[in-house]
């Protein structure tokens, strides 16, 4: 096959979301009330489909079953990774992941979820929930019972290019005028801690899973520390963010022509802003802002060139 699986997203409406997925990326998205665009995914809870090549029409769960040749014979049992965009037009509420341990026992078998952000764009000022303040479990338990939520919540400032590096364990929440590049483990499960006991159109709370939250949140909290690494070659700076047991994950800002050799089994890429050319094997593929695609594990050389900046991670 030697080419690039490019893939169809999957909109999912949120009570937070907003229209930033229309007005920053064109996206075609279901209401005003777009929260996540699942834009490399094979979870079964949204599937992105390829649209070009042999494979069109094709799921990405469905490649990852009959051709996993194309991920270089990977042995995990489902797609592992997922790639969002997730437009924070309200807060989210304050929630918490479990490990994969955990997930196994009491959601199904499905994996944790251990996951990281690159801020894309966000309002003067925006900030967002890291963490919190409790040293034992007594005292997180008692302020969650007492409501000290400002107390309990640690709350830090966030630009655009910053990168945050989220375990599993972690108390967290993107707030309000936040657009995010969310790279994580292949996982639907989330346990909501706080959610400002806002209702909806129904005039419904949403559940609340403190029992498990409790359970599965590391007391005293621990910062995962990022010291992101720099190289530059001709045409692009490659910044390193991370390199985690579940993923790593990358920012190309190309400026000109650079090439590729592939040493993973197969990486996603994500275009994040401006326009190019990917080619592989003599064959030209343009790329645009909110293009999402694999590069399987058959391209092993290829090439870029144009004005732009990318996302990219692998296992």
């Amino acid at each position: 096959m030697n080419q690039p699986l490019f893939l169809q997203p999957v909109f999912q409406e949120r009570i937070w979301g907003g229209t930033a997925l229309k007005d920053q990326f064109n996206y075609d998205i279901p209401s005003d009330k777009t929260g996540e665009c699942w834009a490399i995914s094979g979870h079964p809870n949204g599937q992105s489909t390829v649209v070009n090549g042999e494979f069109a029409g094709k799921t990405i769960g469905e490649l990852w079953n009959e051709h996993r040749e194309l991920f270089g014979g990977h042995p995990s049992p489902v797609f592992p990774l997922l790639t969002k965009i997730l437009d924070a037009n309200a807060d989210l509420s304050v929630q918490v992941h479990p490990d994969d341990t955990y997930a196994k026992e009491h959601e199904n078998g499905e994996l944790g979820k251990t996951e990281c952000w690159y801020i894309i764009d966000c309002d003067e000022g925006a900030e967002m929930i890291f963490g919190h303040t409790a040293g034992t479990k007594e005292e997180f338990v008692s302020k969650i019972e007492n409501g000290e939520w400002d107390e309990l919540l640690r709350r830090i400032p966030v630009k655009p290019g910053d990168f945050f590096y989220v375990p599993s364990g972690t108390i967290h929440a993107l707030c309000k005028g936040t657009l995010v590049l969310e790279t994580q483990q292949s996982s639907d499960t989330t346990y909501r801690v706080y959610d400002y006991d806002r209702r909806d159109a129904e005039g419904n709370t949403r559940e609340l899973h403190i029992e498990k939250s409790i359970e599965v949140t590391t007391i005293p909290h621990r910062n995962a520390d990022v010291k992101p690494f720099v190289e530059k070659s001709d045409g692009v700076e490659v910044t390193k963010f991370v390199e985690a047991e579940y993923f790593s994950v990358y920012k190309w800002q190309v400026d000109g022509y650079a090439s590729f050799v592939q040493d993973q089994p197969f990486q996603l890429a994500s275009v994040l802003d401006g326009e190019g050319t990917l080619k592989v094997q003599g064959e030209s593929y343009s790329l645009k802002k909110g293009d999402h695609f694999i590069l399987p594990a058959d391209v092993e050389t290829f090439e870029v060139e144009g004005k732009m900046d990318l996302i990219v991670s692998h296992v």
